[in-house]
């Protein structure tokens, strides 16, 4: 089993800055993909940004340009730096990663247990 931690989260004004870390643990072998997520109140979870193991990023058109993903494959810690932050990004974010634990097994996700950003002034 592999687990994630988060960390980072909390209360901003517009226009702030909040930076989001998220540690894999576990039976690890190796990580692949490892991403940010986002569920607001009566919204759908959605993807943030994305990260693979070659350092090849992908984000959602509303944070391009103000949120910044970045890994530490050494510590199997993924990064979300978030800039510019606007009220609409109030949401809880949670940490996802695909990983195997074992050579020539299917990777499987694995989810953190989410943290709260709120920007309002």
């Amino acid at each position: 089993q592999v687990q994630l931690v988060e960390s980072g989260g909390g209360l901003v004004q517009p226009g702030g800055s909040l930076r989001l870390s998220c540690a894999a643990s576990g039976s690890i072998f190796t990580i692949n993909t490892m991403g940010w997520y986002r569920q607001a109140p009566g919204k759908q979870r959605e993807l943030v940004a994305s990260i693979n193991s070659g350092g090849r990023t992908n984000y959602a058109n509303s944070v391009k340009g103000r949120f910044t993903i970045s890994r530490d494959n050494a510590k199997n810690t993924v990064y979300l730096q978030m800039n510019s932050l606007e009220p609409e990004d109030t949401a809880v974010y949670y940490c996802n990663c695909n990983a195997q634990t074992r050579p020539f097994y299917i990777g499987t996700d694995y989810w953190g247990q989410g943290t709260q950003v709120t920007v309002s002034s």
